[in-house]
């Protein structure tokens, strides 16, 4: 059962907070792989979430920068 369905908000509030990352996790597992297309969305997605993600906005910047420096 969920935290929430036993009445346990706090963990179940915690529990949502966390799965925010998960969108940002997966972006940093693409960024690893030089996924960058994928990993710019991942980014955008947990953003999307919670603007108040400042690493996604920084990965997000650099490979931009990564990209446009990288030869074609």
């Amino acid at each position: 059962m969920s935290a929430q369905s036993e009445g346990n908000y706090a963990e179940a509030l915690q529990n949502y907070y966390e799965a925010i990352y998960i969108l940002y996790n997966i972006g940093l597992i693409h960024t690893s792989n030089g996924e960058h297309t994928k990993a710019l969305e991942y980014y955008f997605r947990a953003l999307e979430r919670n603007p108040f993600l400042p690493q996604a906005f920084n990965n997000m910047a650099v490979i931009c920068h990564y990209v446009r420096l990288s030869p074609l």
